[in-house]
């Protein structure tokens, strides 16, 4: 797949044209990066804007105790890096590579002049940005509020919402992350997702099948754990 195929699948381009696509595509840099592999650093400086075109990777921070927090895991078609490029502030979480990772990157000032040219990007990036601040009250809301299960009930939810394939009502998730990711997730621990997970399969909401998991009924699913 070209560069300019895989902007097409990126939500803040979706409105441009080909030849505006190209354009930008020609700016733009490919890199990979092995799993576990650190790609932003929490605090340092912000100089490029990411995309991934295949794989997967996690955004993190280190709690007080010095145990990571996972905020988000990202995949195909999703991008990072932005805030610091629009601030001028250091990097406000780590990024480290899930699974072999691909990208395209573009520097700051190719970014910003993007967002100079087409305005279109602007609004998009501006609607996708409150998605996500959305998406983080609600996490703070759970990891205060809720208790441990009902936290990975909730885990599970964001992540079927976020990577999920719907079928009939059913919702499946390709490559769920490790359970201990999920712990970090949820602010709880391995042993607990794992118990939750067997529970959950023999109350028959759930099905696991290897590294995927599929949430039956999920309008229900959501309902129960909100």
């Amino acid at each position: 797949m070209s560069k300019t195929d895989h902007l097409r699948n990126v939500p803040i381009f979706t409105d441009l044209s080909d030849s505006d696509l190209k354009k930008i595509a020609t700016k733009m840099v490919s890199r990979d990066y092995e799993k576990g592999q650190m790609i932003l650093l929490e605090e340092s400086a912000g100089e490029t804007f990411f995309i991934i075109t295949a794989g997967a990777v996690k955004v993190t921070r280190l709690s007080d105790d010095g145990r990571e927090v996972i905020l988000a895991v990202l995949g195909e078609s999703d991008f990072f890096g932005e805030m610091s490029l629009l601030d001028g502030e250091g990097r406000s979480a780590n990024i480290v590579a899930n699974e072999d990772a691909k990208v395209l990157t573009l520097s700051r000032r190719d970014f910003l002049d993007c967002l100079e040219t087409y305005p279109k990007i602007a609004i998009a990036l501006l609607e996708e940005l409150a998605v996500r601040l959305r998406k983080s009250d609600q996490q703070i809301e759970s990891l205060s509020l809720s208790d441990s299960e009902q936290r990975i009930g909730i885990t599970l939810i964001r992540l079927a919402e976020e990577r999920g394939t719907i079928k009939r009502g059913d919702v499946t998730v390709q490559n769920l992350p490790f359970q201990q990711d999920i712990a970090n997730m949820a602010g709880t621990s391995r042993e607990t997702v794992s118990r939750t997970l067997k529970l959950l399969e023999e109350k028959e909401l759930v099905k696991r099948d290897g590294s995927d998991i599929t949430i039956f009924n999920f309008n229900a699913f959501r309902q129960t754990f909100s």
